[in-house]
């Protein structure tokens, strides 16, 4: 294997006429984005930039990302996206430890890169959109010809995104171009009979996010079908386009589900056009995967994967069959083990999900630790974290997850939370997502988040934030005895707030380090 974007040179030479990224009213060919993506090589050639050199995008979801990534994939550079919400303290860290030395910008956050302009290497900006008093536009940026397809090794890093830093900084992870193409082929074949050249799929996770960026463009793009980025998430507009331009994939995080369950419309909304709406970043509630699938008529399969995976690990799929509760199993080629602290085997349960009330749960579950060819190359410049990271055992190399949960006796895996959320209370262990799904349950319940926080009698005590459905009359009393009648004492919610949202990140995950510290 070479350069990933040679899979996409290959859809090109097949069907140029096809439309490749569709955008409001600009449909643009797999013919003129091809030819993009080579001026756009070519432009940073005659710029000074060589194959290696780290690329910063700094954009929402609009076609200038998708050329502007492919484009410095072609010219052998490596990608790194960035979050365009982020300020310039954000991006000041991602920049100088990249070494970025060009960077493609929304105009309207091009002063945050001037302000950090003297402490990174930057010496080029690249707008896209509006007026900004530096830089030079997108289409004067680009130059006639096609500057072919540099050639890389399968272990030369492609893009290298940052994790999302909630203790120290974030961490440059360093995907290669056999990490991103192999995951990028894997995630086609979790579509029924795979992703085909006739299908349409809207772009709504954010493209800087390795969900969005491999599962949503690539995937999309190597299988020769039609892509429809949108620059911000907005339950209304998403399913509006989804009737009109009768898309057939839909990929979402949790909170988007939520969100289009919830709004006062959701039963009118025309989603007949969908084959398959795939969800993951973070485990979906049964509850909300339930109202979903009453009201149209299109199922949800879950999966699960990280930033350090490319992402996806494990998914359930009308391929193989989908256990609801599971983050299914694990891809082709992507081996899978829950451990213990000693790196021993925890064994499979006959068959899940379980209920965790009627089993000991630190009995079957354990770290859930993956290896395989969509496994990062490590994080840039931390040999310590690095070390951390990977356990060499078996002839593989295996990446710890830092997420907890169980397998069963038919290969499905299970998620019960992150190794860092777990609360500890009074010497009990209480997974924060079962408390979470219980609460979904309560009708007057939208939205809902469970942490630890401290108590001087038994460590730490079990607090729910929850955001009340539009119109609903409930007390934290009333919720909290809510859950005390279907959990044991020590896992219901000691205190309840009332809260008008969560905090998430773009791609909907909940902040809970937000929560704790307030």
């Amino acid at each position: 294997m070479t350069n990933l974007v040679r899979n996409i040179e290959s859809v090109v030479d097949e069907q140029p006429e096809r439309p490749a990224v569709v955008y409001e009213d600009t449909e643009l060919s797999y013919g003129k984005f091809w030819a993009q993506t080579g001026q756009f090589a070519a432009a940073l050639r005659d710029a000074g930039v060589e194959a290696g050199d780290a690329v910063g995008i700094y954009l929402p979801n609009l076609p200038q990302f998708v050329v502007a990534f492919h484009g410095a994939l072609r010219a052998g550079c490596a990608v790194v996206p960035m979050n365009p919400q982020y300020k310039s303290r954000e991006i000041e860290h991602l920049l100088s430890d990249s070494g970025a030395e060009t960077v493609v910008a929304l105009a309207d956050v091009v002063p945050f890169v001037e302000e950090v302009r003297e402490d990174t290497e930057v010496e080029r900006v690249v707008t896209v959109g509006g007026e900004a008093d530096a830089g030079t536009p997108f289409r004067e940026f680009l130059t006639d010809g096609d500057d072919g397809v540099a050639e890389r090794a399968d272990d030369d890093v492609a893009v290298q995104p940052y994790t999302s830093g909630t203790t120290g900084k974030p961490k440059g992870v360093q995907l290669t171009h056999h990490n991103l193409a192999s995951n990028a082929r894997q995630s086609m074949d979790i579509v029924p009979d795979g992703l085909q050249p006739s299908d349409r799929k809207i772009g709504v996770l954010p493209l800087f996010h390795i969900y969005g960026m491999t599962v949503g463009m690539n995937a999309t793009l190597f299988a020769g079908a039609s892509f429809y980025p949108l620059p911000a998430w907005d339950a209304q507009e998403a399913m509006d386009l989804v009737a009109d331009a009768e898309l057939t994939l839909f990929d979402g995080v949790p909170a988007m589900y939520n969100d289009v369950v919830n709004q006062p419309n959701a039963e009118s909304f025309d989603l007949s056009s969908l084959r398959q709406c795939t969800v993951g970043g973070s485990g979906i509630p049964i509850e909300v995967l339930r109202r979903f699938e009453e009201l149209y008529p299109v199922k949800i399969y879950e999966g699960y994967g990280l930033t350090e995976t490319s992402p996806v690990t494990h998914f359930n799929s009308p391929n193989w069959g989908r256990r609801v509760g599971s983050i299914g199993k694990p891809l082709e080629g992507i081996d899978a083990r829950i451990v213990t602290e000693d790196f021993e085997d925890v064994p499979p349960i006959e068959e899940g999900p379980v209920n965790e009330d009627d089993v000991e749960m630190d009995e079957i579950t354990g770290e859930l630790v993956v290896s395989g060819p969509n496994v990062m190359k490590g994080y840039s410049g931390l040999p310590e974290a690095n070390e951390e990271a990977f356990t060499e055992r078996d002839g593989k190399r295996w990446f710890h997850t830092g997420d907890l949960g169980y397998s069963d006796e038919d290969g499905y895996f299970y998620v019960v939370d992150r190794k860092k959320h777990m609360i500890n209370t009074a010497g009990y262990n209480v997974y924060p997502r079962e408390v979470e799904e219980l609460l979904f349950e309560h009708e007057a319940v939208a939205d809902v988040a469970v942490v630890g926080v401290p108590d001087d009698r038994r460590g730490e005590t079990v607090k729910a934030f929850v955001v009340k459905a539009p119109d609903a009359d409930v007390t934290a009393d009333e919720l909290k005895q809510f859950c005390l009648d279907r959990l044991a004492e020590y896992k219901h919610p000691r205190e309840v707030e009332f809260v008008d949202e969560l905090p998430r990140t773009t791609t909907g995950k909940v902040q809970k380090f937000e929560l704790v510290e307030e």
